[in-house]
This record gives structure tokens, sequence and C-alpha cells, in this order.
């Protein structure tokens, strides 16, 4: 969906942000048929409380919202309060509407408003007659409201992929979109699918993607100044996931549309630096497999040599995000990148652990991991350091291979899985891992129940720190 701000206008409504410690200040100086209202109702400009109010007797009215008094900082132990302004979007009819004051923090809290509204403005509507009609806001005087529009526009696309059906998005119109994508910024383009995987020296991504009805393929895209630093992203793009010969409950194949939720969320990130201008190299490594039963499916004990050279013991087909992920992993880190981070729906033992909000990451430098955390809690994208705990590689011996795909018992399953894809890095200086789910179970204020593009905003964000952006 597109999203966009509303025209100026004299009819727009007003809204002004209080706090507890404002409201009193603020009360005095409106019309007093809202404070009588507020009185009325209990308001006392609490996070993410709205007050609508008559403006004494005109046609018009007014909205009060209890903003958060930190917008999200991590000091407080409150992340989630940058969202918390997406409450509008919830709680106001359809209209257009229009920043009255600033809240804390001036225009990076109105930035922050602005951003929240955005992405608690959406809707998958591809399936609908009609779609769902939200409140618009006009574009706050001051704000970057181009750098507001590219993320919220970014995390839109990753919701949009992820929502989206196998039987609608499959291998080729996944890897339609990126290419529409990388043509939006003229990017250089790469797409290697079928039997060219293995004659290009990719049998991991060969194997798990051959048994589906559509040849698998591997995205490659390039972007940005040649002596930039390095960044690149890879993606998990498994557009259905079936478990393979080890089959699914059906229970468990419910969601697993969103197996390419990673994909969706590289290409996102990707999207919001090309379009940003950001000073990087970007490359951008996606392959794209459905994991499917048939007659020519890599089987459980198969052995499989890998693009670094590595062979690897098949324990079970339904851990075959790693293996597409391990080839195109040793493509990428053939550059020595700068950075290079990857971005997987991996494991059920990372949403045991963190739960479904918050994704597990893995990183093998300090400094990046530390900064990474730090912002993702600043703007409300946070992520949790998992340990890349290195006696645990034990657990992916194989007795006829250089490394099984699983791990030998039931325990730390995200961290294995971590363990396994780090054997295909090396030269990258600043590797991470990020193990999401991509998907929001319950709706929250900021991110509607569905699909969710967990980590676009943080890592773009990171980036955009280090690299800076043209607007």
């Amino acid at each position: 969906m597109s999203i966009q701000f509303a025209r100026a206008s004299a009819k727009s409504v007003p809204v002004y942000f209080a706090t507890p410690g404002s409201w009193p200040a603020l009360r005095k100086s409106l019309p007093a048929s809202i404070g009588a209202l507020a009185d009325r109702q209990g308001f006392e400009a609490k996070p993410a409380q709205v007050l609508l109010a008559q403006v004494d007797g005109k046609p018009g009215f007014a909205v009060v919202f209890g903003a958060p008094e930190n917008n999200g900082s991590a000091t407080s132990g409150s992340g989630a309060d940058a969202l918390a302004y997406g409450k509008m979007v919830e709680a106001l009819p359809a209209g257009d509407y229009h920043f009255a004051n600033e809240p804390h923090g001036g225009l990076a809290g109105l930035e922050t408003a602005a951003t929240a509204w955005m992405l608690a403005a959406y809707s998958f509507d591809l399936y609908r007659k009609k779609p769902k009609v939200f409140p618009q806001l006009v574009a706050p005087k001051g704000v970057d409201t181009a750098r507001v529009l590219r993320l919220a526009g970014s995390v839109h696309l990753a919701r949009d992929l992820i929502n989206t059906p196998a039987n609608d998005l499959g291998v080729p119109a996944l890897t339609a979109a990126a290419l529409e994508v990388a043509r939006t910024y003229k990017a250089k383009t790469r797409v290697i699918k079928g039997e060219q995987l293995l004659k290009q020296n990719f049998p991991l991504i060969h194997a798990v993607g051959r048994a589906g009805a559509d040849a698998p393929a591997l995205i490659d895209i390039r972007w940005g100044r040649a002596r930039a630093p390095k960044v690149t992203l890879v993606g998990k793009g498994v557009c259905f996931d079936t478990g393979g010969l080890d089959l699914k409950p059906a229970a468990a194949m419910l969601m697993m549309k969103k197996d390419m939720g990673g994909a969706a969320v590289a290409l996102a990130i990707a999207r919001a630096i090309m379009d940003a201008k950001l000073d990087v190299n970007l490359r951008l490594l996606l392959p794209v497999v459905e994991n499917s039963v048939a007659g020519n499916a890599f089987r459980p004990g198969d052995v499989y040599p890998s693009r670094k050279g590595i062979t690897v013991e098949i324990g079970n087909t339904d851990a075959e995000g790693r293996l597409i992920l391990a080839d195109a992993l040793a493509l990428g880190d053939d550059d020595a990148p700068d950075f290079m981070f990857d971005f997987a729906t991996l494991t059920g033992a990372a949403r045991v652990a963190t739960g479904p909000d918050l994704p597990s990451f893995f990183c093998n430098d300090d400094v990046t991991a530390d900064a990474m955390v730090q912002t993702g809690l600043d703007i409300a994208d946070p992520v949790w350091r998992m340990p890349l705990w290195k006696p645990y590689e034990a657990m992916l011996s194989s007795k006829i291979a250089d490394t099984n795909n699983v791990s030998s018992g039931p325990f730390a399953g995200a961290i294995t899985a971590a363990l396994f894809l780090q054997k295909f890095t090396g030269k990258a200086k600043a590797w991470g891992h990020f193990d999401l789910y991509a998907w929001t179970p319950p709706g929250k204020t900021g991110r509607p129940e569905g699909a969710e593009g967990q980590c676009v905003r943080l890592v773009y964000k990171f980036l955009e720190d280090r690299f800076g952006r043209k607007s």
C-alpha cells in the first residue's frame, strides 16, 4: 500500500501533545470546553490517552494526546514508547489532522510521532473489496518527511510481501518484487536459477529448492559507489516451507508463507538505503526457494557440498533456511565487507528464548553488537544479543561430513543455527545474524496483527549513523 501525508488545510483537526506535567498549562491555553470534557472523562494526559473534544460549539473538534515523555529512550527502560504515538491512528476517526505543538524532543519528537503514525496506518488489503480508511496526517513543519515516508514505506513493503500467501508470492513473484526495487534505484542485478545454481557453485540452494514447482534462484543486487564501505545484506527467501521430507504437521504449516520474511526484511532495508543514497557499496543477496516434497527432494542423511567447500550432512530437511543462507553468505563473504548482516525466520528456539517481538541477534563484533542493541532500544525496533557459544559447535558434528545442519540434541537450537552460519563467514569485518519471527501475533500499537518488518528501521538507522545520507 502507498503512504503519503495529507495536504495542509484549514479543515484539518489540531492534535495537541501533553504529558501529566505539561497538561495543566496546556489546558489553560485551550478552550474551556476541552478542559471540562477532560474532567468528565478523567483525562490526565497519561501516555497514549486520547481526548476528542468539541471546541465551544464550533463545527470542528480538537484532539489532546498523552505523549510519552521520553519518546522511547532506552535510558528509561521503556523503548516501546516510541510507537505509542500510533495509538492516534487506532483511536481517531477518518479525516485530516495536524500536530499543533511539539512533544518531548522537539523536531525529533515530531518525527518520531509522524513515523509511528505512518507505521500504524497499515492494512493488508490485497484481497479486500474496500481498503481500510485511516486518518491522514498533514506533514509536520520542519520534519524530514522524506525520511519518515522512506522508513514507513520500507516497513510496509516488508509487511506486504510477508502477508501475501504463497500462491501469489512464489519464487518468481518474490524475484520480480526484488528486481522492481532494483530497477527503481538503478541497481545492477543478476539472477542465477535452476541448474545454473549447480554450474555456478551454489549446491545447497539448489538442493533445497529443486523439488519446488518453480526453480530455485539466487538474486544478486549491487548498488552504490564502488569504493564506499561495503555493506552486504542476506535474506532467507523460503516462499513456503513444508519441512520437506521431514514434513511439518499441518498446524505448523499455517504460518509458513512468512518463511521468506528474512528476504523481505533485507529487501526493505536495501530499499531504504538506496532511497536515502547512503554512501555505501551495497550488495543484497536473496536465495529464494520453496521447500517442497517431491521425488527429487533432498533427503535426511544426504551429504552435499557447499559453496565454501564445507560438506554438510542433512540431519533434518526442515532446517533448510540455514542451508540456503550458507551458500549466499559464502558468496557475500568473498567481498570481505565491512558489515554483513543476514536475516531469517530461522528457529523456533529463538522464539522460545525471546518471544515473537524480540528478534535474537548474534554478532562476532562487540562494538557492532552493542551499538545495534542500543539503537534498537532507542527507536523501538529492539533485538536481544545471544551468544555465539563456540563449545556448542560440537553439537553440529557429523561422522561422515564436515558438519551436520542440525544439532545432536534438543538444546540451544538458535545458538547452534547461528554457529552453523558462522562457518560460512570469516572475511567480513563484522557479521550479524538476526533470527526473526517477522510477525506480530496479537496486534500492538504501531504494529498491526500480521506480518512485521522487524529490524528494518534498526539496521537502517545503524547504517545511517555511520555513513550519512542525502534526503
